[in-house]
């Protein structure tokens, strides 16, 4: 039997965020199939998920912090991590966004690590300039692209990366994530999520409500509640939840007063009930203008709750349209509000999306298949790479 080869999973930091959630969970399923050996590496050990991340008993989390691609620590972390690399003889690094896809990916490459895996799992704006430029140089270092999605994948290749080295490894959901406890009761979950007991019915929106230059307004919180003010006006009783964080909230809250939808428009922060959240939605929404392939999608869909979500990204292909939800244009409020106004108006239609969309998550898209699809990736790419070298210009480096 060949013996265990070693993994690095590589993380810019640990703040809540779809890629970093689906990295933590990728950790964890390696280290219980324990095919391989599993490490985690980072630029900034902090983050809401580092305690989780700590908990999977990896041994020390290795930080390499850099103040900027320019500045001289870059080159100082640079050859710290080609050492570790090294010295846990690491057969495979695999990055998980933009700035560990350009360190590490340097980094590995001047280790000579044998497998080298880049990921990708965006479409939309696109960074420009010095950024472009070295997300093109992580990807020509990389052995392999790891792409969320058909559509990142089709996305790549008109980018002008070689369609040869890109694999497309989906998301999963451990559905523990979205499983109420025993014993749940809808009462005391509305009580804990500060949510009225008063009969309403439950819009939810599971989305960070964070800006960036290279992507601003992304998830678009005001197409939906410039919706959730449609819905209200023929659904009276209806209800909107808001669970994300980050610095827009406050100008969403406004927004959302603005609207006249203070007392409608429930804004719960990062949710650590998750499961009780969606139990007691009645309706499931995403109005991003751009994604690779969303993590609440697929938790929304493990819920057994229909989604109503705007059509991008990979969102085609985990929504089945007219069968487990509906897909609206990007900034298309009118039509969303409609399709949610049908749900709510149909109970029963409601409830059967919901199940032929856990049906086709838990078919396609769980973690025990993301798992397979990511240990074959290490698999093939191992069985094609030559036998590990000596590596130059580390030996000898001083931290």
């Amino acid at each position: 039997m060949s013996p265990k080869q070693n993994v690095v999973i590589l993380f810019n930091s640990f703040d809540t965020g779809g890629a970093e959630t689906q990295a933590v969970q990728l950790a964890r399923l390696l280290r219980e199939s324990g095919r391989y050996g599993v490490h985690l590496a980072c630029l900034h050990r902090r983050g809401a998920l580092l305690p989780e991340a700590e908990s999977l008993g990896l041994g020390e989390i290795a930080e390499f912090p850099i103040k900027g691609f320019r500045d001289r620590s870059m080159i100082v972390q640079l050859r710290r991590f080609a050492r570790f690399l090294k010295e846990r003889e690491i057969a495979i690094a695999h990055s998980q966004d933009f700035y560990m896809n350009v360190f590490g990916m340097l980094g590995a490459s001047l280790a000579r690590t044998r497998v080298r895996i880049a990921f990708w799992g965006w479409i939309g704006d696109e960074i420009s300039g010095a950024h472009m430029a070295l997300q093109r140089l992580s990807f020509r270092l990389a052995h392999s692209i790891h792409a969320n999605s058909e559509r990142v994948r089709e996305h790549l290749v008109r980018i002008g990366v070689p369609a040869r080295k890109i694999a497309v490894v989906y998301n999963g959901l451990d559905l523990r994530r979205v499983t109420p406890p025993d014993g749940f009761r809808r009462e005391d979950a509305l009580r804990a999520l500060g949510l009225p007991r008063d009969g309403r019915r439950f819009v939810t929106i599971v989305a960070n409500m964070r800006d960036s230059p290279e992507h601003p307004l992304v998830k678009n919180h005001p197409m939906f509640l410039r919706a959730a003010r449609r819905v209200r006006e023929s659904f009276p009783e209806a209800a909107f939840v808001l669970a994300g964080e980050g610095e827009l909230v406050e100008p969403t809250r406004e927004f959302a007063a603005v609207l006249g939808l203070a007392a409608d428009a429930f804004f719960i922060g990062r949710c650590d009930r998750m499961a009780e959240l969606l139990a007691v939605s009645d309706v499931c929404a995403l109005s991003s203008k751009a994604e690779g392939f969303s993590n609440a999608i697929l938790e929304y869909m493990g819920a057994g709750r229909p989604v109503v979500v705007t059509d991008v990204g990979g969102a085609r292909e985990a929504v089945v349209e007219g069968e487990t939800g509906y897909l609206v244009p990007s900034g298309g409020d009118e039509l969303m509000a409609t399709r949610i106004i049908s749900l709510l108006q149909n109970p029963a239609r409601a409830r059967e999306m919901g199940a032929l969309g856990r049906r086709r998550l838990v078919e396609n898209y769980s973690d025990r298949a993301q798992l397979e699809n990511t240990e074959r990736l290490y698999d093939d790419l191992l069985a094609r790479s030559p036998a590990p070298r000596r590596a130059l210009g580390v030996r000898g480096d001083s931290p």
